[in-house]
């Protein structure tokens, strides 16, 4: 996927050689729907992939492209943060042309909100302190067009309070390994710490915010899949608490279908609210 054309071929060997390096972080939006997640991918087109592909083209010797989170097949972000680097003699634009000039390279359906320069030790994926996934749901007996590709169409009625009531019970530090999807390798730790499950309703939109320091794998599908069928009546709210116990997949409930989950920000530093910012 990358050429080189000069007599440095990624920054680390421009950094062996010395040579002045620039490093910059992105905030980037992307509709993951013709995705297979965000990663590159040997069999199948991530979104890193044609971020990389867009800066190649404005610096032959970018470097890769890292980013905060990895999102699964069909995932969307808001608030996807990532860095590269580029040898400082290529950088020929004014840090306010950058943003123009990377969208202008990459398809509709990823766009970059915000770039600027960053400290040299800035890492997007190992300084993040915590995420925010938001998950929407249309609760209609009739799907709105509009939002089959961003939300989950949930045509039954739905108790509000119990899901409120089983979300609660999520917030702080558990062992999720019931809600997380199960893979080839064993984890060397399912603890994860969630800050906040809540249930918002704004006429049949369902808005799960879930907030914590770190993700399983699927898990936030996990999560919200089972709080639906709490809502559903399919397990009491107060099930939640044998499903988080019993650290195992099956107790929980379903997964929640890919596309409604959003990747809303990453939090970075003390504040929360410099997970928007390319500052």
């Amino acid at each position: 996927m990358r050429q080189h054309n000069q007599s440095f071929s990624s920054p680390e060997q421009a950094a062996a050689n010395d040579v002045p390096l620039l490093k910059f972080r992105l905030v980037i939006a992307y509709d993951g729907t013709n995705y297979e997640g965000w990663q590159v991918q040997k069999v199948g087109l991530g979104v890193q992939q044609r971020v990389e592909e867009a800066l190649q083209k404005l610096f032959p010797n970018a470097g890769r492209v890292q980013g905060s989170s990895r999102t699964d097949t069909g995932v969307h972000a808001l608030g996807m943060v990532a860095h590269f680097e580029v040898p400082k003699a290529e950088f020929r634009m004014t840090d306010r042309k950058l943003l123009v000039a990377i969208n202008a390279c990459l398809p509709e359906d990823i766009r970059v909100l915000a770039a600027g320069r960053a400290r040299a030790d800035f890492h997007a994926r190992f300084h993040a302190r915590g995420k925010q996934y938001r998950y929407s749901v249309w609760n209609h007996p009739a799907m709105n067009p509009l939002r089959r590709t961003q939300a989950w169409h949930v045509p039954g009625a739905l108790d509000l309070k119990a899901m409120r009531r089983a979300a609660k019970l999520l917030v702080g530090c558990h062992d999720f390994k019931s809600f997380a999807a199960n893979r080839n390798y064993e984890m060397e730790s399912n603890v994860r710490t969630l800050t906040r499950c809540d249930v918002k309703c704004s006429g049949p939109t369902l808005t799960f915010i879930i907030e914590g320091d770190g993700f399983l794998y699927k898990m936030c599908r996990g999560i919200v899949g089972t709080l639906v069928q709490v809502g559903l009546g399919r397990f009491s709210p107060e099930g939640v608490r044998a499903m988080l116990e019993a650290k195992d997949r099956r107790a929980a409930g379903m997964n929640a279908p890919a596309h409604g989950l959003v990747l809303w920000k990453v939090f970075y530093g003390g504040a929360k609210r410099e997970g928007r910012s390319a500052k």
